[in-house]
């Protein structure tokens, strides 16, 4: 790419800011197509109905949208009925008023039909025992459904390609042009790879053996996805992918090029465009593709590197000759770009966070299409009037190009658009089944959906023509949303750490070469108890009295360091602990946000208070540092742990003697000689590498003020029976120990997110995380499906070289570990079990346990256990989870509401996880640790950690013991 990945929106701004202009002719033109848009409301019930009376922004909107997005998937009665119940009770749906539009009236008529049966104190068996009596269950759950499905028919064209033709016909026949779309979420397994592309190959067949003798680009088309055409689709897995995916594209392109089609190929996030157009690019490539002007791609406006791809397709196409079409969007994962640029630590967002200065990039990037003709055949997606009415007086008298609208969506709007313009307007049609609609209707529910949309303006009435067509008169002052914070800024004042922007294939290889490149790090040398603590005792007073400021600054300068030399330390980190380049990345961020909150939480823990008391007396209240604090860290997170544990010890005043674990000394010495670099004196922080026996003398020594450990449980009771048997003062401890870390996934629960996040959480970094998912219970109504899914996804994990950025799962850390971990299994009945290469790899497996089994203890790598439970028996699988002792995470899958609260209410873990992954906790935001037999707490990267590393002192002095009390005295009269 010519652009760098996320470009500052200032450098961007010389170039948008002219569109902000709007010439009175094309102003003119655009009322006139509100205008038109609204005369002709009519009373079918489109979408822009649907959203004027359900916007996101009531409750009935979001509960409505949840509820499509859940109820059409759950095969019981009894799961439906909560959901419904759920869902139902949110809204006001029997007070929202009628509507001129069937589609909005069928949709409150049933939902406060519902409504009116379900008081806001009714349980759900009293509830179904109403129904019952009155018209029954079943018949509220059909009538609920239905509601949903007339959704459907109003926003998808077919449930299969035929029929979609089939409904298209009228259209066609009057010059309608259509584009249809095979609904589905990306492919999770190679099993679903190969369903798409045979859905895609049949449609394409169909399509065209229908499409009449039209010529390009009069001709209908097909747009494909190619994360559903690959499942693992992912910018670090470049090579196998433009090498498994490209004959799949080209092969359904020649496909398309057979019947002479629109051959469309969809846009995805960010992250992977780099990779999109690598893989679009090899393809077209392919020599049964010359001669051939149907092959396109859609381009987002919101990205802003739009213009230099535009400019890359258009090379590309004058390259060989060819016309490519070009279809240009707005852009449909705009939030999920937000979330995904703050939690990886980018520089910058790769869109715009103002939608004002997506619409201005859409305008530059239509001239830009426009002045690229033949070699592009632009197609303008858009329900925006004001971009039409733009887009009509940039082209001129050339009507090389069409505009675009999404089935059931601005056919007024388009219509009036194509009687001004003279260009056709082609349909964006999706095609599918009522289960592969849900994902799809509510992205389109939250793209439009919101009040402030353009869609949403334009419709309503009581919005003023002059409001809707408003540019903002502050985009040159605040080219950015100013609720929304830049990436780093995310933790303000505490800088977020810097992750990596994979979709940077350069950035990327940066770091590999740089890691090759790295030299080996030498082992530390070996010191004896008596000498470490003897150097940390005589280091200890001056490091308590040095101003919490310096010591803050230390440790800041010292995380500084770390990401300036991330790559030697990645480098080691996979040397040494086998950790994959992902997992590398992740925990020198996490060791440098524990650097950076640690120092904030003690300069404002360490300031020293005047108490409140009675006259004449003044009560001083300080904290200091313990004295020297032993810090022992697990070779599961060598680094971010080991810094951790050692950062909170330092910023609270006290000197540490850090030991590693015997398997990492390495990472650890770099990471000592970085915090000695920082400020830290050498004594302050002596680094202890050693075996058992040293840990064990260590925690002996007279001289140990207190203990943070991390690691198992049975060697944490050992560290708490060797402090509580030591004479002297009371030793505290803090311990973070393991966990068996359950998953529950009901019903309700989307398949596509609970592959993704239990393949994550059980399998990444080997399965060597303590807070991994160890067990997974799913109602057995769905087990079926979703195991099937899991199994798949996990079936195309990548397992090998830590230091390939493609491999998804390194080694265990020894052969013991491995040894341990294969005579577990092979007590058990395995259900699925992968392939690794020889060395000290275990395979993900899955162990399916019967109704009477249950696991007893934690088993450390990449196997996960799995039951299944009945919809009524939630609370014995809660039962059964409690009852293990243990308290570090779990997770819970479920759209519905009431069952999230009893849950979470109920489950004693001291990390819980709701519909998303649970690994990975986030210092300051997830502060991370357990209870019961997973540790004594308190939360490390939480607010309460560093009180355990410090004692309190209060100074009570008598201000009156000269005499009297001078203050009180002088004191005026009010």
């Amino acid at each position: 790419m010519s652009l760098a990945y996320a470009p500052a929106d200032e450098t961007l701004l010389p170039k948008l800011l002219p569109y902000a202009e709007t010439p009175p002719k094309a102003e003119r033109t655009a009322a006139d197509l509100i205008g038109k848009m609204r005369a002709a409301q009519t009373r079918i019930g489109g979408l822009e109905d649907f959203l004027r009376d359900y916007d996101l922004s009531t409750r009935e909107g979001l509960a409505l949208m949840a509820m499509a997005e859940a109820l059409l998937r759950v095969p019981d009665a009894e799961t439906q009925d909560k959901l419904i119940a759920d869902k139902i009770g949110q809204g006001d749906w029997d007070g929202h008023g009628a509507s001129e539009a069937w589609l909005v009236s069928a949709a409150t008529w049933g939902m406060g039909m519902t409504k009116q049966l379900l008081r806001p104190n009714d349980t759900v068996p009293g509830v179904l025992t109403q129904l019952s009596r009155r018209i029954g269950a079943p018949a509220v759950r059909q009538g609920v459904r239905q509601a949903m499905r007339f959704m459907g028919h109003q926003f998808v064209l077919g449930e299969t390609i035929e029929d979609a033709i089939d409904r298209a016909a009228k259209r066609e026949a009057k010059g309608g042009l259509y584009s249809y779309d095979m609904l589905g979420e990306g492919a999770r397994t190679w099993d679903d790879a190969r369903r798409y592309a045979r859905a895609y190959a049949d449609a394409i067949e169909v399509i065209g053996r229908r499409a009449g003798n039209k010529a390009l680009p009069n001709r209908p088309g097909i747009s494909v996805k190619l994360s559903a055409l690959h499942p693992h689709y992912a910018p670090r897995n470049r090579d196998a992918v433009l090498a498994e995916l490209t004959p799949v594209l080209a092969d359904l392109a020649a496909k398309a090029k057979s019947f002479d089609l629109n051959f469309t190929v969809d846009a995805e996030e960010q992250e992977r465009l780099e990779l999109s157009l690598d893989v679009l690019e090899a393809a077209f490539g392919d020599d049964r593709l010359r001669d051939w002007n149907g092959f396109g791609l859609a381009i987002q406006a919101y990205g802003k590197r739009a213009l230099p791809v535009i400019d890359r397709i258009g090379a590309l196409a004058r390259k060989h000759g060819q016309t490519m079409m070009v279809r240009l969007v707005k852009g449909a994962y705009w939030d999920t770009e937000i979330k995904h640029s703050q939690v990886d630590g980018h520089a910058d967002y790769p869109v715009f966070t103002r939608k004002a200065l997506t619409d201005l990039n859409f305008l530059a990037c239509a001239e830009r299409m426009l002045e690229l003709r033949p070699h592009l055949y632009p197609q303008f997606a858009t329900h925006n009037a004001l971009s039409i009415a733009r887009i009509v007086e940039m082209a001129g008298d050339d009507k090389f190009y069409e505009f675009q609208r999404l089935h059931g969506m601005g056919e007024a709007l388009h219509d009036a658009a194509a009687r001004i313009s003279g260009v056709p307007c082609r349909i964006y049609a999706p095609v599918g089944g009522h289960r592969d609609l849900l994902a799809y209707l509510v992205r389109r529910l939250l793209e439009n959906g919101a009040s402030t949309s353009f869609v949403a303006q334009a419709a309503d009435k009581a919005v003023p023509v002059a409001d809707v067509l408003a540019q903002p008169d502050d985009l040159k002052t605040v080219p950015r949303h100013p609720s929304i914070p830049m990436p780093d800024q995310l933790f303000r004042p505490r800088a977020n750490s810097k992750g990596l922007e994979w979709g940077a294939r350069a950035h990327l290889d940066a770091l590999v070469s740089e890691m090759a490149a790295a030299p080996v790090a030498s082992a530390p040398k070996e010191i004896t108890a008596e000498a470490a603590m003897t150097r940390a005792a005589h280091a200890f007073p001056a490091w308590r009295d040095t101003p919490v400021a310096d010591r803050a600054r230390a440790l800041r300068r010292a995380a500084d360091l770390l990401e300036a030399r991330r790559a030697p330390l990645m480098a080691t980190l996979t040397r040494e602990a086998g950790k994959t380049i992902d997992d590398g990345i992740a925990e020198i961020r996490e060791a440098v946000d524990f650097l950076r909150y640690y120092a904030d939480e003690a300069e404002a823990l360490c300031q020293p208070r005047v108490l409140p008391g009675p006259t004449g007396e003044r009560n001083a209240w300080t904290v200091r540092g313990r004295g020297v604090f032993l810090t022992v860290a697990p070779w599961n997170f060598p680094l971010a742990i080991f810094l951790g544990q050692t950062a909170a010890a330092l910023a609270a005043g006290n000197a540490v003697v850090a030991k590693p674990a015997p398997q990492t000394p390495r990472i650890a010495a770099q990471a000592v000689a970085i915090l000695h670099e920082a400020g830290v004196p050498e004594d302050a922080l002596v680094l202890a590498p050693g075996g058992t026996e040293l840990g064990q003398a260590l925690v002996a020594h007279p001289a140990v003020a207190g203990v943070a450990f991390t690691g198992s449980t049975a060697t944490a009771k050992a560290i708490n029976r060797a402090l509580a048997e030591k004479d002297g003062p009371i030793v505290p401890l803090i311990a973070e120990t393991g966990g068996i870390n359950a998953m529950i996934a009901d019903a309700t629960a989307l398949p596509e997110q609970v592959a993704d996040d239990v393949v994550m959480s059980a399998f990444r970094s080997a399965g060597q995380r303590c807070s991994a998912c160890r067990i997974l219970y799913l109602q057995q109504d769905v087990a079926d499906r979703m195991l099937e899914m899991i199994e798949g996804a996990a079936a195309t994990l990548r397992i090998g070289d830590p230091g390939d950025p493609a491999t998804d799962v390194g080694p265990v850390i020894d052969a013991d570990a491995l040894a341990r971990l294969q005579a577990h299994v092979a007590g058990h009945r395995v259900r699925w079990q992968g392939t690794a290469p020889e060395g000290l790899f275990m395979p993900p497996t899955i162990i399916e346990l019967a109704t009477g089994q249950t696991l007893d203890r934690e088993v450390f790598g990449p196997v996960l256990h799995v039951k299944r439970f009945a919809a009524g028996k939630l609370d014995t699988v809660l039962d059964e989870i409690e009852a293990t002792g243990y308290g570090l995470t779990f997770g819970l899958h479920s759209r519905i509401d009431a069952t999230i609260a009893k849950v979470t209410g109920r489950i004693g873990a001291g990390n819980v996880y709701v519909n998303r992954n649970q690994i990975g906790a986030i210092v300051g935001s997830q502060p991370f640790g357990g209870r019961g037999m997973s540790g004594t707490g308190p939360k490390a990267g939480g607010p309460l950690y560093l009180q355990r590393f410090v004692e309190e002192r209060v100074v009570s002095t008598d201000t009156t013991a000269a005499g009297g009390n001078a203050t009180l005295m002088a004191m005026e009269e009010g």
